[in-house]
């Protein structure tokens, strides 16, 4: 047998649920569209490709040409279809049903547009755990592709990883395809003349030897400095043609290679995704650690050898690193579980599809990628959630007040809701509200993100990277830059959750202000209502959070307190963010933006307008308070670089006590 490299070439189009139409556009721009047009030109040269189904769906709507064009790359075998879930779960992270209900409908989907049903499934950020196996092989898979890292970790040499090993899960076979770190770090970012040579370098005389590539297409036009290199100068062009004009190389789709291959034997991979994957979900001091024995190893030259054994964390731990990640996903669990408790008539399409867009992986998590730290990806996900809630309330109504522990913390949280607006009340003693959702809004006013340290963020001192021009990229995993100028106030990190009604008392000696706990009280009357009082030593005060049409209401009644004065915090998604269509108005004046501070000392009265929202938020005192707004923004890492995003409009209203002889009524009006 002549010496061969099976070039398996995937790409995975992806853009999470809820971006922006504008970034869409732009990756159909840069991306898409002149990566399909290229191929087209190609013919011989086979590849596969996977794109959510979310993405999917706005590029037929938008781009059908070019969805035509991939249908045609298809029909003429050149293109091979990769499934998954519709809207791109971690599917590990979502019930057993969910997973089968997303992957089917995606592969039917293809079928009914492309021609195609898919055998390849792609899993969302290569996450492997072997209980998805049963759920995958029900709906036709047949194989999927993981980083050859999982394989690494069972003992496994690189010499091994040529070709697609078997695994089983409930006596069910799935194959697996190890995808090769070192091609996915020198693809696009080497000179095509070096990767095709690499290419040529793995093929041993008398064996089937693949070369397995699934990686993002977004590196081929969208990451930082790829357009030009792959387009302008040609990169892309080049790589086919030379793949195509060795004598060694042998592009290939993955269903031919599977078809006439035998698998490599039996694996069993641990549960873990790829290796920077298993650093970012670590919390920040382990992370740092990991990241330091990376280096380490590294240094010393031992890396290679001892990767297999530097696991870090599991994509699962994101879920206990932030709580608001938690939260979304219990939230996401809940509701499923509702859903799948309503008899099949009361169910609709339009749950299911609200379902499954609440289970997209991208608002969950955070690294290099992700979007747990992108207020509208978060919000995209609530919105689906809220909606999904409303739909199963009105097929399946519930109580004005429940308590469960949703979460998971060992403390009951309590649901007051009226069917225009829903209140979701901690239970761990401080009263305050995580969740202020508007039914008609489709809003969740409490979708803040608390600022929490991050193991890279000791790399905000370090100057942005630069590139030798003509000698590759530097790939975004390793390049420090920075999209916004980070100021030493900008990284402050908070000791308290971002909520709504956070309650503090000040001395008034100049001393740190006391976070106020309470118990809760019995409440006698019916309905959306709940009732607290203090429970620090010497202070009488009661709280009383209702529910009343599109209005919450919360009263305080203090005892006889004369030193110090109340403080009451409310952290407030606006959709609008730092951005021109949101304001701060009162009686029809403007006072400024979200990211305006504004300081009152003699408050009674405003209104948050969002435009992006459709809605405003109008606050009523029945007192006048001293109030200061600040916008709370957060510091994160992206492909980009560095940048700040702001995550909630902050408001302080403070009362000296002395003041407070009467209820204090706060009244937040939802208009939709």
């Amino acid at each position: 047998m002549a010496r061969k490299t099976a070039l398996l070439f995937g790409v995975h189009a992806h853009q999470p649920v809820g971006n922006f139409t504008e970034v869409l556009d732009e990756a159909h721009l840069r991306c898409y569209q002149p990566f399909l047009h290229m191929m087209e030109r190609f013919p011989d040269f086979r590849f596969s490709i996977h794109v959510s189904g979310w993405l999917f769906d706005y590029l037929a709507q938008h781009y059908p040409d070019d969805v035509h064009l991939l249908k045609t790359l298809v029909s003429r075998g050149q293109a091979e279809l990769f499934g998954a879930g519709y809207t791109e779960p971690v599917l590990a992270a979502i019930p057993v049903r969910d997973r089968i209900g997303q992957i089917n409908l995606m592969s039917a989907r293809l079928e009914q547009l492309l021609g195609e049903r898919p055998h390849g499934a792609w899993l969302t950020e290569r996450v492997w755990d072997s209980t998805v196996v049963p759920s995958l092989v029900a709906c036709g898979v047949k194989y999927v592709t993981v980083d050859d890292y999982h394989f690494l970790c069972t003992g496994k040499e690189d010499r091994d990883l040529t070709g697609f090993f078997s695994t089983e899960e409930d006596g069910k076979r799935l194959d697996v395809f190890p995808i090769s770190e070192a091609l996915r770090y020198r693809l696009p970012f080497s000179p095509a003349s070096e990767a095709v040579q690499y290419l040529e370098s793995m093929a041993v005389e008398g064996e089937s030897h693949a070369a397995v590539y699934f990686d993002d297409i977004e590196k081929f036009g969208i990451w930082p400095e790829t357009y030009e290199w792959v387009y302008t100068r040609g990169w892309l062009e080049e790589f086919i043609r030379r793949s195509l004009d060795s004598e060694i190389v042998q592009p290939m789709r993955y269903c031919d290679y599977h078809a006439e291959a035998t698998t490599r034997g039996i694996i069993y991979l641990p549960t873990t995704s790829y290796i920077e994957m298993n650093e970012w979900t670590l919390p920040a001091k382990a992370a740092s650690r990991f990241a330091t024995m990376v280096q380490e190893s590294k240094s010393a030259g031992h890396y290679d050898n001892e990767k297999a054994f530097l696991r870090g964390g599991i994509w699962r731990n994101f879920l206990t690193r932030y709580p608001e990640s938690n939260w979304m996903h219990k939230r996401m669990l809940g509701l499923s579980n509702r859903l799948a408790a309503l008899s099949d008539g009361k169910r609709t399409l339009q749950m299911r599809d609200a379902l499954y867009e609440a289970q997209a992986n991208d608002a969950y998590w955070h690294g290099l990628f992700g979007g747990l730290y992108l207020p509208h990806l978060r919000r995209a996900v609530y919105a689906a959630l809220v909606r999904l809630e409303a739909l199963l309330d009105a097929a399946m109504p519930r109580p004005a007040r429940s308590i469960v522990d949703l979460d998971l913390d060992g403390h009951a949280e309590t649901f007051l809701q009226n069917g225009l607006l829903q209140a979701v009340v901690r239970g761990d003693g401080l009263a305050d509200i995580c969740e202020l959702d508007s039914y008609p809004l489709q809003h969740n006013f409490g979708d803040t993100l608390a600022r929490q340290r991050e193991h890279y963020h000791h790399r905000v001192s370090l100057n942005q990277a630069s590139t030798e021009s003509g000698q590759g990229l530097a790939n975004p995993h390793e390049r420090v830059s920075f999209k916004h100028t980070i100021l030493p106030e900008d990284m402050v990190f908070d000791t308290t959750r971002r909520s709504l009604f956070l309650d503090h008392l000040h001395s008034g000696d100049g001393s740190e202000p006391a976070l106020l706990h309470y118990e809760a009280q019995a409440e006698p009357a019916p309905g959306a209502v709940l009732a607290f009082q203090c429970v620090e030593p010497g202070l009488s005060l009661h709280k009383r959070i209702a529910l009343e049409r599109n209005v919450l209401v919360v009263t305080y009644a203090l005892g006889a307190q004369s030193e110090g004065s109340l403080e009451v915090v409310l952290n407030l998604a606006m959709p609008s963010c730092d951005g021109p269509a949101g304001r701060f108005e009162r009686a029809g004046n403007v006072l400024g933006g979200f990211a305006q501070p504004i300081d009152d000392p003699f408050c009674s009265a405003m209104t948050l307008h969002d435009e992006i929202l459709g809605g405003a938020l109008t606050l009523a005192l029945s007192q006048p308070c001293a109030l200061r707004t600040e916008p709370c923004f957060s510091v994160s890492q992206s492909e980009a670089g560095f940048e700040k995003i702001m995550q909630a409009v902050t408001l302080h209203l403070v009362w000296a006590c002395r003041e407070l002889r009467e209820p204090l009524v706060i009244r937040l009006t939802v208009d939709a």
